[in-house]
């Protein structure tokens, strides 16, 4: 059962007027950002934490958050990107062996602007109705001040995204046993990512988004990731120039989510915004080569236009089977594979983490698979 503290009036904004009035948690202040919805049923933390939230204001769709709690271990990244966060109710006495708080003082410690008790599901059908819209979430009488917030909402634009998540300097990591170096290019990276790669006997080493060829050339990796991020791929234009460059390495690389969008930028595609974007930890892909589909967890709002990489460049290897978006891409002329989706796994026969061991046996025997 969620129980909830007393709380003071919060309410949600958004760009058409309409307001949701509910009560605040987290944080109290103002938040503005662009209001999304995931699917997730559980992996608040990780959702939270993912950078490539990175503006956002998340709204949960699964009625009850926190009832786990949280802890050390699962946060994808070491601050929260996220510009606030929606809840219908969320529990203040969670209740597992992991739990060390709950997820009222994980938003405080993170400085993110909540708000709970509001029609959650309404919210989630006005976006999928009228798509993806800015707002704000406030602790201040949205009544009195309407006018002054709908203008900043109007005025509200998610820039430089990928700059203000990625790492500032190269970091590395690996274990004892570690049989390849793999470049990983931060571009919002979630954790789970390098933890995988460690997992497969990789040494990772992490570099900042615009590190360019010469430089990893210089630390003479086996494989390069791509890795996930936040924000319009387009706007990137410094990172498409230097895949470019680092394409012709001769070195295998993967690429996920922004990594999978950005490589096809390089190579002459083009991307275009979802309505409401694929985010959630339920959505169906299509791979062509295993002739199945797989459950996949998402974060983006962006994808790559169906067939605006020439068919000589790149053959699409995966599809959304709701929307048929692309969602994969294995290219010809380089030894290049790339998805739209996290390739987490998930046990059993559904795991979508073959991947990962695709990529490394690319790395071991230099052939694409």
């Amino acid at each position: 059962m969620a129980l909830f503290n007393i709380s003071e009036k919060a309410y949600l904004l958004l760009a058409d007027g309409r307001i949701f009035e509910g009560l605040s948690f987290g944080k109290k202040g103002t938040a503005f950002g662009e209001v999304v919805f995931t699917t997730n049923m559980t992996a608040f933390q990780e959702t939270i934490t993912d950078p490539s939230y990175y503006g956002q204001i998340i709204t949960q769709t699964f009625p009850l958050v926190g009832n786990y709690g949280v802890n050390c271990e699962d946060d994808e990244s070491c601050k929260v990107f996220a510009s606030g966060y929606i809840a219908r109710e969320w529990s203040n006495a969670p209740s597992n062996f992991r739990s060390q708080g709950n997820i009222n003082d994980f938003l405080i410690k993170n400085n993110v602007v909540g708000i709970h008790s509001i029609d959650t599901r309404s919210l989630t059908r006005k976006i999928r109705d009228s798509g993806i819209m800015n707002g704000v979430i406030t602790t201040e009488n949205v009544y009195e001040k309407k006018d002054e917030l709908l203008k900043q909402i109007k005025e509200y634009d998610i820039k430089n995204a990928v700059k203000n998540v990625s790492c500032k300097e190269q970091v590395s990591y690996k274990n004892t046993d570690s049989k390849y170096k793999v470049v990983l290019l931060d571009f919002g990276s979630k954790k789970s990512i390098v933890n995988a790669l460690l997992e497969r006997g990789c040494e990772v080493v992490l570099v900042p988004a615009e590190t360019n060829a010469d430089i990893i050339k210089e630390i003479n990796p086996d494989g390069i990731v791509l890795s996930n991020g936040p924000g319009d791929p387009a706007e990137n234009t410094t990172i498409i120039e230097n895949l470019k460059e680092i394409s012709k390495l001769n070195v295998p690389i993967f690429g996920i989510s922004l990594g999978h969008q950005l490589l096809a930028l390089a190579f002459g595609g083009k991307t275009e915004k979802l309505k409401y974007g694929h985010r959630g930890s339920n959505q169906p892909v299509i791979d062509f080569k295993k002739n199945r589909t797989f459950i996949t967890n998402q974060n983006h709002g962006y994808v790559v236009v169906d067939d605006s990489v020439e068919k000589s460049i790149a053959e699409i290897s995966h599809i959304n089977a709701n929307d048929k978006t692309c969602e994969g891409l294995r290219y010809k002329n380089i030894n290049a594979v790339t998805v739209q989706f996290y390739p987490e796994g998930l046990n059993g026969d559904l795991d979508i983490s073959y991947l990962y061991d695709e990529f490394i046996e690319v790395i071991a025997d230099g052939r694409v698979q």
